[in-house]
This record gives C-alpha cells, sequence and structure tokens, in this order.
C-alpha cells in the first residue's frame, strides 16, 4: 500500500524560495571559441583592443643606460607594464613580473617602464624591490605612454591606470590591457599567454 504525504506549508515555501533563488543567479559568463580565456582580478579584467595598430618602432631609454625597442620582441608575446614608484600596487606586481620573466625567457619577454618624472628614482626602487630579471624602460616625458592625449601627442599606449600591462601578441600588435597588479604566474595568465602565442594573424 503507498503512502501519499500531503506537503507541509513549510515545504512548499522552501521548495519555492529554493526555486527562486536557482533563477536569480547570474549566467556564469561563456567565453567565445575564438575568444581569448578570461584572466580577470577582483576589481579588473583583460581587455581585448579591437583593431589595434602594430607598434611603432619607438627607442625606450633603459636603465642599463642603452634603448629599447618594443619591435624588437616581434615573435614573442610581450607584456608591457606601466608603473610608477609612488604606485603602491607597483610594488605588489612587479616582483611577480620579475619572476615571470625569470621563469620565461625564451618565449615571453617583460618590459617595465617607469613612468616618474625624476629618473633617479627609479634605480633605488628596482634595487630595493631585488628586481633582476625585468627589462626596465623610462619614460619621463610620457612619449611611449600618457594619461591625457588632449594635448594632441600621439602616443603607442595610453594610461588608463597604474599599474597597467598591455599585452603584445607574436605579430607585433596589442592585442589587450588589463589595469591593477595581477597574478601573471597563475594557470589562468598562462593560457592566455599560449592563446596568443598561437594566433599569427
Amino acid at each position: 500500500m503507498t503512502s501519499h504525504r500531503v506537503p507541509t506549508r513549510r515545504a512548499v515555501v522552501a521548495g519555492i524560495m529554493g526555486a527562486s533563488t536557482l533563477l536569480a543567479l547570474p549566467a556564469l559568463p561563456v567565453r567565445a571559441a575564438s575568444g581569448p580565456p578570461s584572466f580577470a582580478t577582483v576589481r579588473h579584467q583583460f581587455t581585448q583592443v579591437r583593431g589595434a595598430r602594430p607598434v611603432p618602432p619607438a627607442p625606450i631609454p633603459n636603465l642599463a643606460g642603452g634603448v629599447l625597442d618594443l619591435t624588437s620582441f616581434r615573435g614573442k608575446v610581450v607584456l608591457v607594464n606601466f608603473w610608477a614608484t609612488w604606485c603602491a600596487a607597483c610594488r605588489v606586481e612587479l616582483p611577480i613580473l620579475d619572476r615571470l620573466a625569470e621563469a620565461h625567457r625564451t618565449d615571453l619577454a617583460v618590459v617595465a617602464i617607469a613612468t616618474d618624472r625624476d629618473r633617479s628614482l627609479v634605480a633605488p626602487f628596482v634595487k630595493r624591490l631585488k628586481l633582476r630579471n625585468l627589462a626596465i624602460g623610462l619614460d619621463p616625458g610620457g612619449l611611449v605612454a600618457r594619461a591625457d592625449a588632449s594635448d594632441g601627442i600621439d602616443t603607442p599606449f595610453a594610461l588608463y591606470g597604474m599599474p597597467i600591462t598591455f599585452l603584445i601578441g607574436i605579430t607585433g600588435q596589442v592585442e589587450g590591457y588589463i589595469t591593477g597588479e595581477a597574478d601573471w604566474l597563475s594557470v589562468e595568465a598562462r593560457q592566455l599567454f599560449d592563446y596568443y602565442a598561437s594566433r599569427r594573424g
């Protein structure tokens, strides 16, 4: 003999609340098959640049006294990080980028460009953080990157925040950027690098 139990009012209300909670949950983002893998921090996410031009040749003074030219890294994925000695988040991110540069010398280039107007602050700051593997560039005059484009000076990069890191693909074109400090040693970052390392057009 089968027993038919009548659901109590409490069970009905609990069931309705459970169903409405499930319906209220936001859908998880689905990555398009042709897009890059997701890479984000708590506050920022990697943003693709649409229709970006290739990075032009631009001699960037480096800390060692020579010059850097971002076009010389063509064929590699390149991270170009803009930072400043007054930026607290930069103090967190630069050591991460330094370890990344050490671990991926052959397949990835990491360039960290200081935007301080006073160049004399940069070397002691780099020494204090024990940065030994990064290519350190200097852009005190904002010739490579600037926040204000209203003065009519055309620069390859725009400073939407500090720090900000741009990813250049193997064809020499800026593919995207992320502001704020990020975990460049994470699995998600590695997937992002691998994605752009495989894109040749």
